[in-house]
C-alpha cells in the first residue's frame, strides 16, 4: 500500500528543489524525481507500444514544421491521457504547474508532451525549444521545458546524454545521463541543449509549459 502522506512529501521537497534552482539558474536536474510507480508504469507503456504509434520528428511549429534527419532522428507519440499511465502524468506535471505559478508567479497556462523513443544512433543537434518574441509581439509561448527519463538499467557508456550549453559556450556547461527517474527542467528560450547519440533504444518524455499563446485572431491551440 503506499503511503500517501510520504508520496505526497516528497512531491513538495522535489518541487520545491525545482524552484529554488530556477530561481538562480536556467536548469535544474532532479535524480528520482518521478515517483517509482508512475515511472514504472510510463516505462511499461512506452515499451509495450507499437512502432505505429510513433512519428519521426520534425523541427518547426505550425506551418514551419518539417522533418530534417540532418538536425534530429527521434521518435515521438503525443500523450493524450489515454491510459491511467498517461493521467497520472499528466496530473503530476499538472501539479508541478501550479507549483511553479504559485512560487515564482511564471503564468503557466497550460502543458503538452510526448513520449520520445531514440533508436541505437538517434540523436537531436543543438537547439533551443523557443525563440523570443520579435518586435511584432510574435514568439514561441514555450516558457519551461521538461525532461523525464524512463529508462530502467542505463549505463552511462550507453550514450544518449543530454547536453546543456550556455549561449556563449562552445562545450557543454553540463551532461545529463538519461538515468531512470531523472527530470530535467530548463527555460525553453534560454537553454541551448541537445542529445547524445545514444547507444541503446532511449526512452524518454518531453514536455513544455507554455504561456497563453491567445491573440484576436486565433484561440491558443495546444500545440
Amino acid at each position: 500500500m503506499i503511503d500517501q502522506t510520504s508520496a505526497a512529501s516528497d512531491e513538495q521537497v522535489c518541487f520545491e528543489q525545482c524552484v529554488r534552482v530556477l530561481q538562480q539558474h536556467a536548469f535544474v536536474v532532479i535524480e528520482s524525481a518521478l515517483p517509482p510507480a508512475l515511472s514504472a508504469a510510463l516505462s511499461a507503456q512506452v515499451r509495450e507500444m507499437n512502432q505505429t504509434d510513433f512519428a519521426a520528428a520534425g523541427i518547426g511549429r505550425r506551418a514551419g514544421h518539417k522533418l530534417d534527419e540532418w538536425v534530429r532522428r527521434d521518435q515521438i507519440s503525443w500523450i493524450e491521457g489515454v491510459t491511467e499511465a498517461e493521467r497520472e502524468w499528466l496530473a503530476w506535471c499538472s501539479r508541478l504547474q501550479m507549483y511553479l505559478n504559485q512560487r515564482l508567479f511564471m503564468g503557466l497556462f497550460s502543458f503538452e508532451s510526448h513520449f520520445a523513443h531514440y533508436a541505437p544512433g538517434a540523436f537531436y543537434k543543438k537547439h533551443v525549444d523557443a525563440f523570443k518574441q520579435n518586435n511584432s509581439g510574435l514568439g514561441a509561448d514555450r516558457l519551461v521545458s521538461l525532461v523525464a527519463y524512463l529508462n530502467p538499467g542505463w549505463q552511462d557508456a550507453d550514450g544518449g546524454e543530454l547536453l546543456i550549453y550556455e549561449d556563449s559556450s562552445a562545450d557543454p556547461v553540463a551532461i545529463v545521463q538519461p538515468h531512470y527517474g531523472t527530470v530535467v527542467l530548463f527555460l525553453s528560450e534560454e537553454v541551448p541543449h541537445e542529445v547524445a547519440p545514444a547507444l541503446c533504444d532511449r526512452y524518454s518524455i518531453a514536455g513544455w509549459f507554455r504561456v497563453n499563446g491567445s491573440s484576436t485572431h486565433r484561440a491558443d491551440p495546444p500545440r
